[in-house]
């Protein structure tokens, strides 16, 4: 009775919007209700929102929206997980988002079960000044008929004939800033953990050590408003390894920000950046080092200028037969002068490596000294691993033939959200529906059958796609949520029966 006024401070966002609504309603709370806003836990940033509260009636369509996907998601799981069960006599689960991704995993193992390798190859010359790579009269560099490989090579011989030099300069922009997803991406690539420990790890650097933003996030980007920070979240990056570029930054006058700031693709969160407080890694777990070393890294980048480069490209003739060679030289390092070294060869060529080329002139001859003959067979899909699986779930529009929910997906972000995605990955391995074989993710005997089981639209990412539009409705007030809700009712029911 001696409250008179109550600030919302859950996660700005719309599933924590619905957290502090359940418990006002919960507690009883008729009185008036504020909303803090905020993506950083620095006393600054919180001292800063409580001076802009708005009242909590301006989120009301979003807490709506929140309360529609919880009630929707609830009648669909409980009613088609209990009508599986009891038809099919064993303990059996399914959702919207579980769903559709398990099934990516069982259409991923189905497509590597029926792979069919096939042999084939390649041929390769060298001169004494570059490797070159034959391609056949379609530009193929793969040929699946040996004896076409073998006359090619019989052919090299003598001299080659430069009949084209290209010289092209190009350009790289710095990767996007982190949001949640691509952030747990990398640190399942670079250190093995899992989305779940990224995320626990993303947790305590936001709210106990307050070294990063918000971590919940599907933006890649940062608005107008905090670009006056900048030069405060560099100032605390002046230590270690990140001090000479931070300081270099700080010299800049403006701080080029055209590859981060993008108001438009800012929604309830920007991009993971540093805040203005200077980690202390002495008081960090070696993970939380990792975590941090990825976002500051990533920040850095994205601050610098373009990576710059020279691309070249050699084109000879033997005999008539075509040979290329491709190279590179860099121009300035840019963005990649905030890692030690940068990985690009998974946008290489498989069977045309980039090498140091010589200065060379169309007209030019080089003696082949060898050519020799490479083998292989194709490769099936890889398995997933958190990373691609991650990938996927962000992407999974080209699983969808509609167009238009093709696009909405994209939009909304694919399955589930960068607060969610962790957990339907752990729910699938504490289910016993996919299991860990080192970094791979393969689904069990379990998942196999449950796929086979499911109405089909539930193995979907469809139903994702037109929830996300009707919730994004509602959430801009263009909706009642009581009209989507009463439409899966009646959709849950045509499920039930299609299970029976």
């Amino acid at each position: 009775s001696d409250v008179t006024e109550l600030v919302i401070a859950t996660d700005a966002g719309r599933e924590g919007e619905l957290v502090a609504r359940w418990i006002m309603d919960k507690a009883g709370w008729r009185g008036k209700s504020l909303r803090l806003w905020i993506s950083s836990q620095t006393d600054r940033a919180i001292k800063e929102g409580f001076s802009k509260l708005r009242p909590a009636s301006d989120y009301d369509n979003l807490f709506k929206s929140a309360e529609a996907r919880s009630h929707a998601d609830w009648i669909v799981g409980l009613n088609i997980t209990r009508a599986l069960t009891c038809r099919y006599n064993a303990s059996l689960s399914a959702g919207r988002v579980q769903t559709p991704t398990l099934a990516m995993l069982v259409k991923r193992e189905e497509d590597i079960k029926n792979f069919v390798p096939k042999d084939y190859w390649t041929v390769s010359a060298k001169t004494e000044s570059l490797t070159a790579t034959w391609r056949d009269k379609k530009g193929q560099a793969r040929v699946f008929d040996k004896s076409a490989a073998e006359a090619a090579a019989a052919k090299l011989t003598g001299p080659a004939v430069v009949t084209r030099v290209e010289k092209t300069r190009k350009q790289t922009p710095p990767p996007p800033a982190y949001d949640l997803t691509e952030l747990q991406r990398d640190a399942n690539k670079k250190y093995g953990y899992t989305a779940k420990e990224t995320l626990s790890i993303m947790q305590s650097l936001y709210e106990v050590h307050k070294v990063l933003t918000y971590p919940r996030t599907d933006s890649r980007y940062i608005s107008d408003d905090v670009v006056p920070t900048l030069g405060e979240r560099l100032m605390a990056l002046r230590f270690g390894v990140y001090a000479p570029l931070a300081a270099q930054l700080l010299k800049t006058s403006p701080i080029q920000t055209r590859y981060i700031v993008n108001n438009a693709k800012v929604t309830d969160h920007h991009a993971i950046i540093p805040t203005e407080e200077p980690a202390d890694f002495r008081r960090m777990s070696g993970p939380e080092q990792n975590i941090y070393d990825l976002v500051a890294r990533r920040f850095l980048a994205v601050l610098l200028p373009p990576f710059e480069y020279e691309e070249m490209k050699i084109t000879l003739d033997c005999n008539g037969e075509s040979l290329h060679a491709r190279g590179k030289r860099v121009i300035n390092e840019g963005w990649r002068a905030a890692y030690e070294s940068y990985n690009d060869s998974e946008d290489e060529d498989e069977d045309e490596r980039e090498q140091t080329l010589p200065d060379i002139r169309q007209g030019d001859k080089l003696k082949i000294l060898s050519s020799r003959i490479n083998s292989g067979k194709t490769k099936p899909p890889s398995r997933y691993t958190e990373a691609t699986l991650l990938t996927a779930m962000e992407h999974p529009s080209s699983q969808v033939e509609d167009k238009a929910l093709s696009k909405t997906l994209e939009e909304t972000g694919g399955l589930g959200t960068p607060a969610t995605r962790a957990d339907i990955i752990e729910k699938l391995f504490s289910a016993f529906y996919a299991e860990r074989n080192g970094k791979e993710i393969i689904p069990t005997a379990k998942g196999i059958q449950l796929i086979g089981l499911v109405p089909e639209e539930l193995k979907s990412a469809e139903l994702t796609a037109v929830w996300e539009t009707r919730l994004g409705a509602i959430a801009k007030g263009q909706e009642r949520p009581e009209k989507f809700i009463s439409e899966m009712r009646l959709y849950a029911q045509r499920l039930v029966n299609e299970v029976k």
